[in-house]
């Protein structure tokens, strides 16, 4: 092989950036550390040395020590001084209160469940096969719904459901909905806390998603207008629905033409299906960026396999586009699709039969 010749800038530019990434990536399970055990809402109490946080958590100050150091390089803390350690407001936003639409430690468990599955994503980009979602680690069930919850908190009841024509009245007055592929259940919660008058059920194919979301909604008072039940997107059971919704999941089903001539059919006359999806433009050259950037990583190691893992198999991907997405749905029998808004992760989509 002959040598290439190197730029010496363009290569110490890229070593940079490496060293950034490589950073990144070691600290992000330290990351998720701090959540579990309580590092980052203990700390958000108030300043405190390494052998303060570990009394306040009841863990080990030597360890607590070098976790406080790797933090506060990283910036997810700040140094205050003779060795005691603080979070500002937007750090404790982030990353202490687990509530907060601003908090962003369900993205890297999200990370965390991909590296714990490489050796599996390495057999299926051998066979061709596919990967299912619940032969995932189980962090990427939780972290998912922490990841999307966020998002969810910040704009769905505001902003995304008011986008949507008539919608938000029916659903004051009382409407009927659908939560398709709705995992743990954190959109559908959503809603139902914003208008009781209305009725939700939220459908999976994944046992465990389901099951978790019933716990949720117990413990949040719901049960009385929330319901969850196994089910795919192909054949959830119900009819009439005034809207149903499917949150930044329709690019992972096999088949999404299928799932839209069901949602189709499951509406009332003057329903509405909400489509949320990952944001992309419809060019790849347009989404070589940053989200682009997670977003195709995601793609490639969850969303494509569990396309991949059921009948059909389309693989639209988490960069579908709204192009592509608008040939879906129309190919389901719809007659009018628009954008509702958008954010700089999704795509907020609006189908009426």
């Amino acid at each position: 092989m002959t040598a290439l010749a190197l730029d010496p800038d363009k290569l110490n530019e890229f070593l940079g950036r490496f060293v950034a990434d490589l950073g990144a990536v070691m600290h992000a399970p330290l990351v998720i550390l701090g959540d579990r055990l309580g590092l980052y809402a203990a700390l958000a109490e108030g300043p405190a040395s390494a052998r303060e946080l570990a009394a306040r958590t009841k863990t080990d100050a030597r360890y607590v020590t070098e976790w406080l150091a790797a933090n506060a390089a990283s910036g997810y803390v700040t140094y205050a001084g003779d060795g005691r350690y603080t979070l500002t407001p937007e750090q404790a936003a982030t990353l202490a209160d687990r509530n907060s639409p601003a908090n962003v430690v369900g993205g890297l468990m999200i990370a965390l469940s991909v590296a714990r599955d490489l050796d599996h994503v390495e057999e299926i980009f051998r066979s061709g096969k596919g990967m299912a979602w619940g032969d995932h680690h189980d962090c990427l069930f939780e972290g998912t719904m922490r990841f999307f919850r966020a998002g969810y908190a910040r704009e769905l009841v505001s902003s995304w459901l008011p986008a949507l024509d008539g919608v938000v009245a029916k659903l004051d007055r009382g409407a009927r909905v659908a939560d398709v592929g709705c995992g743990h259940g954190a959109s559908t919660l959503l809603m139902a806390q914003a208008f009781p008058r209305s009725k939700f059920v939220g459908y999976d194919n994944h046992a465990g998603s389901i099951e978790a979301a019933r716990k949720a909604a117990a413990a949040a008072g719901l049960s009385d207008r929330v319901t969850f039940e196994i089910a795919s997107a192909k054949d959830y059971p119900g009819a009439g629905f005034d809207l149903v919704a499917c949150f930044d999941c329709l690019h992972d089903m096999g088949d999404p033409v299928g799932a839209s001539r069901h949602v189709r059919d499951s509406l009332a006359a003057d329903g509405t299906w909400l489509l949320v999806e990952p944001f992309a433009n419809d060019r790849l050259e347009d989404n070589l960026n940053p989200i682009g950037r997670i977003f195709y990583s995601a793609s490639t190691a969850i969303c494509t396999p569990a396309s991949k893992s059921q009948e059909v198999g389309l693989a639209l991907g988490a960069q579908a586009g709204e192009r592509r997405l608008r040939e879906v749905v129309l190919s389901g029998g719809f007659t009018r699709f628009r954008r509702a808004t958008a954010t700089p992760f999704n795509l907020i989509l609006e189908a009426r039969p």
